[in-house]
């Protein structure tokens, strides 16, 4: 696990700050409580920091997808340049942070990642809108993850969420020490399962990227993986994704594990792919054979340690 915290954008009030519009908060304790102690937020309100004041009067965005404004509900007073602009200067300054994603606060007109309410010109409200602050960070920040505190919700969503993260804190904790190519081969191996477990056709392309680099410069190349990288995690693990890495994780035990070791293993994985059990458990057994048999290539591999076991994230999945 990396060194120093992953530093993750947050919506302040996710945080327990007084920032929303009737001066009240939406703390989270999961983000606060249990993320926290691994990770080092960097909170964002973007009504309160540039200038409206809390209490105010409620936003709401109206007009079409492609041209929504961001206007006081009431007043009808619209501040959809005011936003845009500060929210320009805003990422350029979080661009300094080294963030490595971002929780957004869900259904916000100025925060909301996706489905945020958009009125049109009967004030009939549809969930074609995305909040303008949120809107300008993910056009600036496109390999970045992000999530809201509902979607976080989902077992599934959080797991993924959260593994990326830590995924892409090792790869800038790489960078800074100095990429290499040889680091990049290094750091390929080391996560071939994980990718494996989101896409078996990205791997693969990362894979013949790191084989042939001949023709590339290392920065371009460096950029091209990054951009595969995210691509990969971007594409969710399922339970059949999940069961064929495990299969191909008993595989290396083809010379050591006694039938009924084997047995004990495939009857797991079966219980897995019937959703009897959640994951932690194939893969605390797999855990269990690595160091039994001191598995070298498989203590190496992060699918099997992605993220800190405090986290419980795969007790749910």
């Amino acid at each position: 696990m990396p060194e120093t915290k992953i530093r993750l954008g947050v919506s302040s009030c996710l945080l327990g700050e007084k920032v929303r519009f009737d001066g009240g908060h939406k703390l989270d304790r999961f983000l606060t409580g249990t993320l926290g102690q691994y990770v080092e937020f960097v909170p964002v309100c973007p009504e309160v920091e540039m200038g409206l004041p809390t209490p105010r009067e409620t936003l709401r965005l109206v007009g079409e997808p492609e041209s929504q404004r961001l206007v006081f509900s009431k007043s009808g007073e619209d501040i959809t340049e005011a936003m845009q602009l500060w929210a320009q200067k805003r990422v350029t300054e979080l661009g300094k942070d080294d963030l490595c994603g971002f929780v957004f606060k869900s259904k916000s007109p100025s925060s909301g990642m996706e489905r945020v309410k958009l009125y049109d010109r009967n004030g009939v409200p549809n969930k074609h809108g995305v909040g303008l602050f949120a809107q300008v960070f993910m056009e600036h920040f496109p390999l970045l993850p992000v999530e809201e505190d509902g979607r976080l919700h989902d077992p599934c969503l959080r797991e993924n969420f959260i593994e990326t993260i830590f995924v892409l804190k090792r790869w800038r904790d790489a960078s800074t020490a100095g990429m290499t190519r040889g680091k990049l081969v290094a750091f390929h191996t080391r996560h071939k399962l994980l990718l494996l477990a989101h896409s078996t056709e990205v791997y693969r392309q990362m894979g013949k990227l790191v084989a042939a680099t001949e023709a590339m410069e290392d920065r371009e190349l460096f950029e091209h993986y990054l951009a595969l990288l995210v691509k990969a995690l971007r594409l969710r693990t399922t339970v059949a994704k999940h069961v064929n890495v495990l299969q191909h994780v008993l595989g290396y035990f083809k010379q050591q594990l006694s039938a009924d070791e084997k047995q004990e293993v495939l009857g797991i994985i079966d219980r897995y792919r019937a959703r009897q059990i959640p994951l932690i458990v194939p893969i605390t057994l797999l855990n269990h054979f690595v160091r039994k048999y001191d598995q070298d290539y498989l203590k190496q591999q992060l699918y099997l340690n992605p993220h800190p076991a405090e986290l419980q994230l795969r007790n749910h999945v």
